[in-house]
């Protein structure tokens, strides 16, 4: 046997020879990922509709794990790789707004041959949709009841409502920096959505007028505005989704479906952000 074929013949049996290693199945856990899909109806399109929201609930983890490490980060005065890990978040937002291309696939008339087995169950309910909303600093008080069923839950969302956003940590950012930030803002209840303030405009204006001295915070700002922007466009196509298969139904678990998600677009979560780039 040549050298060649010896090298070949211990390649193909380390690759099929898994008696004492671990396969990739099992390391990523595939038994119960790809067993999770369990249709309630034999509509062939259900599993479409499971598969899409699995793969959003996926990239929302993933979401909540880099902007709450990015949190920390900012807190720590250390923005490099907060950016890194705020890059990747935009990223990750274009896959799940792509999500509702493959979706809108799905007719009307299908939707409704299986929309009765869902029951009360609505993607109004994603925790992790509402984590990040905590993360970007929207926070009101009636979400919270929704997860009283579950304790655990509830005390994991509790605590993601009273902690500081990632704007929050932004304005302690400015604050570091030397900007005149009112005070109440550094120690006040996070639990309460931030709708905006004179300082902190004056202190954004001031980094976009002097890039060059502020780099970082001026980096910083921008990443959030991505975060948003991209956080919008998500919000308008899931909205015109919903429109493009059930009209102006009302949401299986009660919502009001379309009017929701309209009234929710005017929602702006770094209003300074925003506002500066008329004063300009």
């Amino acid at each position: 046997m040549t050298a060649q074929k010896k090298n070949s013949s211990k390649e193909t049996s380390i690759h099929t020879d898994f008696t004492h290693h671990m396969t990739y199945g099992e390391y990523l856990k595939l038994d119960q990922l790809l067993s999770s899909q369990q249709r309630l109806s034999d509509h062939h399109d259900e599993m479409l509709f499971i598969i899409i929201h699995h793969v959003s609930e996926l990239w929302m983890k993933l979401i909540i794990h880099e902007m709450k490490s990015a949190v920390s980060s900012i807190q720590k005065n250390e923005l490099q790789p907060a950016f890194k890990m705020l890059a990747r978040v935009s990223k990750i937002q274009t896959q799940i707004i792509q999500a509702w291309d493959v979706l809108s696939t799905m007719t009307p008339s299908e939707y409704m041959e299986f929309r009765g087995k869902l029951g009360q169950a609505s993607g109004f309910q994603s925790y992790q949709h509402r984590q990040i909303e905590f993360l970007l600093g929207y926070k009101t008080p009636h979400i919270l009841t929704i997860y009283q069923k579950d304790p655990a839950l509830h005390a994991i969302l509790e605590k993601d409502y009273r902690s500081p956003s990632i704007y929050d940590a932004a304005i302690e950012a400015l604050s570091r920096a030397g900007f005149r930030i009112n005070p109440d803002l550094l120690k006040r209840d996070y639990s309460i959505t931030y709708t905006g303030d004179p300082t902190v405009e004056a202190a954004w204006l001031n980094v976009y007028n002097d890039v060059k001295t502020y780099w970082d915070l001026y980096q910083l700002a921008e990443k959030l505005i991505d975060i948003e922007d991209w956080l919008q466009q998500w919000r308008f196509r899931h909205m015109k989704t919903v429109e493009r298969i059930i009209g102006f139904k009302r949401g299986t678990g009660g919502s009001s479906g379309v009017q929701y998600l309209q009234n929710v677009l005017d929602h702006r979560f770094f209003p300074e952000l925003w506002d500066l780039r008329t004063k300009l």
